[in-house]
């Protein structure tokens, strides 16, 4: 007897690609359907995998190469009007995560004691101008410009940080895809000028992405989503003022003020403490 269903089932487990299922009805039934099972929304007990972030690296360094090919046959016009657009592209951005984080936030004004206490720090360690030095050992371009800013539009954007996080307890990687597929596109622009060093952003944006998917399922359940909400928000302003950079409206230290990221978790933690 003819079973009711035939199956092929074609599973690639590298780095999860998504898993296919094809059914096919018999004849009686004049169906054919085809069902994609995707990996990246399935949901198994104890199965962990970083394939959104390894994506997300991907196009960057894809998007880098393919940028920096350009870069040889793109007007300087042409690189002026690329660049004005990704400064109000990070513009809108920055101000959309504000706009959208800030009206939910339990503490309004934290994001302020979090800017001006990571910027002190980041100030006294001297952190831009450390890391200018670092890059332009490597280059004799502007690349250390350039570098800072693909580090900010890609690791602390929303969708950067909640990406992991949203992998990491519901195996969901929408996040990250969708986050993979704008990173693309900003690092063809950015390489286009800047050069394919361009690319290092992505190594920084593994080791970023992949800490926030570790620690997260380490503490898997203890995940609080005020924090993230005071991250965004803070991340938004970084972004917003790395936009006004690029658009040579007022020049802001934004690598100075990245320890605000950090001092957000501590003052968060005493907060809840008292």
């Amino acid at each position: 007897m003819s079973p009711k269903y035939y199956y092929l089932i074609v599973v690639c487990d590298i780095f999860c690609v998504p898993k296919v299922k094809i059914s096919l009805d018999p004849p009686a039934t004049g169906g054919f359907n085809v069902l994609l099972r995707s990996k990246l929304l399935y949901k198994q007990k104890g199965e962990h995998t970083m394939f959104g972030t390894i994506f997300n690296t991907l196009t960057i360094v894809v998007g880098s190469v393919i940028g920096s090919i350009f870069k040889k046959g793109i007007k300087h016009e042409y690189h002026n009007i690329l660049m004005q657009a990704m400064g109000l592209v990070a513009i809108v951005l920055g101000i959309e995560a504000v706009v959208h984080h800030l009206p939910s936030s339990k503490y309004p004004v934290l994001f302020i004691v979090n800017l001006a206490i990571g910027g002190l720090i980041g100030q006294k360690l001297n952190l831009e101008v450390r890391f200018n030095n670092l890059v332009n050992k490597f280059s004799k371009s502007n690349l250390a410009e350039g570098l800072s800013t693909a580090i900010l539009l890609f690791c602390i954007g929303s969708l950067s940080i909640l990406g992991p996080i949203e992998a990491a307890l519901k195996k969901d990687y929408t996040y990250l895809l969708a986050n993979g597929i704008l990173d693309g596109i900003t690092s063809i622009v950015l390489a286009s000028t800047f050069g394919i060093g361009i690319a290092i952003a992505g190594i920084v944006l593994f080791i970023w992405q992949g800490s926030i998917y570790l620690i997260t399922t380490l503490l898997e359940g203890a995940i609080n989503h005020s924090l993230l909400n005071e991250l965004s928000i803070v991340g938004g302003i970084l972004i917003l003022a790395s936009g006004l950079n690029i658009l040579e409206i007022k020049k802001f230290k934004t690598l100075n003020l990245i320890p605000s990221l950090l001092v957000s978790p501590l003052l968060f933690l005493i907060i809840q403490l008292f």
